[in-house]
């Protein structure tokens, strides 16, 4: 049992971020701002994938439609991400955005940063306050030397004070560096100092191979510690591997118990079947399995059962056949090349 930070609590349409909420998996929409039916249809789908809360990039005035044309289209929250013009805040959450992704240092002074505060609180929209290690205040980097991870803290606390100046404390933090050492001591640094919910990322973690391995490596340090509320896993992929990622980790972390999830063992000289196939096999068949339970498939009948006896179904292999096991017990044996279609119908018998 993980325990999970204590932090304060707010809402994005129908998503809970902090507290005691589940953590939520988040993606951004990659397609062209104007290009509203293309933007839409990638929507639907990572909706259908299980993301959570959905960013979309809001850069000029024509874009702040797309923030209506997505209300429509999907049921999640809509994060509209500003930069820059702060009156694109404002029509967007005017246009239906559940939340606004801004950094309050680059939107101008005070008085417009109030503004935005102003705007949110009246439709209860809550603001993340987004930091990058390459976009840090100059004072701030001066002081430090270059961007370290107690200089993004300061960054982040500073941009909280703008909010809380204007009396807004519906505030989400983030301090995303490509540096994963960075970025893990970054948040831990910022959890000790505040109770604002935290959105972890690693930026610019890189293509989907090591894009994966940074971020399950940061993102997971910290969600072992019990802190983050929300997580994207960014990729230069298919936004849609970053929410199957993303919904992985928690999985993998068991901060989340909704899907069938696979265990299966490295190969070695024993091994009597098609181990790397049918295990690959398998798991593409359990993506559609939304059950809470634990699937094997091990290489071998001598340890197989025995080292998956805790699963809920499971297969071990032999010389041309394996055998189907329940809870360690072997219930019948099956040629190998009916195993995958025997085990996926006890599994839906489950």
């Amino acid at each position: 049992m993980i325990d999970r930070r204590l932090c304060r609590s707010v809402t994005a349409g129908k998503v809970s971020i902090g507290g005691n909420h589940s953590i939520s998996v988040q993606s951004m929409l990659n397609t062209p701002a104007h290009d509203i039916p293309a933007s839409v249809e990638q929507a639907r789908r990572l909706e259908a994938a299980g993301c959570d809360i959905l960013r979309a990039a809001v850069p000029d005035k024509e874009a702040v439609g797309l923030i209506a044309a997505l209300k429509e289209a999907v049921s999640i929250p809509i994060v509209a991400d500003i930069h820059f013009d702060y009156r694109l805040a404002l029509e967007a959450a005017a246009a239906g955005a559940d939340k606004i992704r801004i950094n309050p240092g680059n939107i101008g002074g005070e008085d417009r940063v109030k503004a935005v505060a102003d705007e949110c609180r009246r439709r209860n929209i809550p603001i993340r306050i987004g930091v990058n290690s390459g976009s840090l205040e100059p004072e701030i980097l001066a002081r430090y030397g270059h961007p370290t991870a107690e200089a993004m803290r300061d960054s982040a606390l500073y941009h909280a004070s703008l909010l809380e100046k204007a009396d807004f404390h519906d505030i989400v933090l983030s301090m995303k560096s490509s540096d994963v050492p960075t970025m893990v001591r970054a948040y831990e640094l910022t959890a000790e100092a505040c109770d604002y919910p935290l959105h972890l990322g690693v930026t610019e973690a890189g293509t989907e191979r090591m894009g994966l391995i940074k971020s399950a490596a940061g993102i997971g340090a910290l969600l072992l510690r019990g802190i983050g509320d929300t997580i994207r896993i960014s990729l230069t992929a298919d936004p849609e591997r970053e929410v199957e990622a993303g919904i992985d980790l928690l999985e993998g972390l068991g901060l989340r118990n909704e899907r069938a999830r696979l265990v299966s063992c490295p190969t070695c000289g024993r091994t009597g079947i098609d181990l790397i196939r049918i295990a690959s096999e398998v798991e593409e068949r359990l993506k559609g399995i939304r059950k809470p339970i634990t699937v094997a498939v091990m290489g071998c009948v001598v340890n197989g059962p025995g080292e998956a006896r805790e699963a809920d179904i499971g297969l071990a292999g032999g010389k041309g056949k394996a055998v189907l096991f329940r809870k360690g017990e072997v219930i019948r044996t099956v040629p190998e090349e009916n195993a995958v279609e025997e085990l996926m119908k006890e599994i839906e018998g489950l």
